[in-house]
């Protein structure tokens, strides 16, 4: 444990305590987090060296049943389905060992069929359960900035606010259940779908003889000043602009400048022998993501 994170928690605040289980690159920066607030921290891993490091600053848990029995609120961050039913389920589960009024809070990216079956398992322990995703990186986690996307009981969320305060910069309740891990997987879908878009326009200048170096620096520059993917988020609803909408001549400019260029685009890779599948998929469907698809 660095010098810093020990110095901020020789005097621990009252609070509710957390358990986190999972101390990889996110719930290691959870952990850190919930100390640097203050709070009563209960970690648990298989790794003995994990663990370690947090022998004078927090309960070193023998299992997740155990973890749980200790805590107010349980953080599972784990990495995939398989280990989050591992660690919650079965009698040496985190479930089995919590208690009434314990909440459980899964911040692993997980399928939406993980955390159905969850939810039937918590609610058959009488244990709350949050789903939560999370974004930002382990970066994030480590200083407390990560966006927390939250689905459950809004009450619950509330409840919860010590811990979501702790590690969080911004948290936004998605709604029921299941809305928060939803959140993170359509977060997920436009950063991976951005990424292939800039992996396509690396292919084609690099093709067209340009320093990738050069490129990023232009594109970095220029997302600062008019925004990355979320720049259309604005609408309440992806469905097209009505006819009478006084955006949708707007919105119908811009999609014919975006047609124009993109097809500027596929002209150069045409001529430099190059494939962008992404690029002829977004040329055929500017119309929708612009809103102006179907009837004026």
């Amino acid at each position: 444990m660095s010098d810093d994170v020990t110095a901020r928690t020789e005097s621990p605040r009252e609070g509710p305590a957390i358990a986190v289980i999972g101390l990889g690159a996110i719930g290691d920066g959870v952990a850190r987090s919930v100390s640097s607030a203050g709070l009563p921290l209960i970690v648990c891993d298989v790794r003995p060296e994990a663990t370690d490091r947090y022998a004078e600053i927090a309960t070193v848990a023998g299992s997740p049943a155990e973890a749980a029995a200790r805590a107010d609120i349980v953080v599972v961050a784990v990495v995939d389905d398989a280990q989050v039913h591992a660690v919650l389920s079965g009698p040496d589960g985190g479930l089995a060992g919590a208690g009434p009024g314990t909440a459980v809070v899964v911040v692993s990216t997980i399928t939406a069929q993980c955390v159905a079956d969850l939810g039937v398992e918590a609610a058959a322990a009488g244990v709350t359960l949050l789903d939560c995703g999370v974004s930002g990186g382990p970066a994030a986690a480590a200083s407390g900035d990560l966006i927390c996307m939250v689905g459950g009981d809004e009450a619950d969320v509330a409840r919860l606010a010590p811990l979501f305060d702790a590690i969080g910069s911004l948290t936004v309740h998605m709604g029921p259940f299941g809305s928060g891990l939803a959140a993170k997987l359509a977060r997920n879908l436009i950063q991976y779908g951005s990424w292939l878009a800039a992996h396509e326009g690396q292919v084609l200048a690099e093709a067209a003889g340009i320093e990738l170096s050069k490129l990023a620096q232009v594109v970095r520059a220029s997302d600062a000043r008019i925004g990355g993917p979320a720049t259309l988020m604005f609408r309440a609803t992806t469905a097209p602009l009505a006819a009478d909408d006084g955006l949708r001549s707007h919105m119908a400019t811009a999609a014919s400048l975006a047609h124009k260029d993109l097809q500027a685009a596929l002209a150069l890779a045409a001529g430099l022998d190059v494939a962008l599948p992404l690029t002829e998929m977004t040329e055929a469907r500017t119309d929708t993501i612009f809103g102006v698809d179907g009837p004026a």
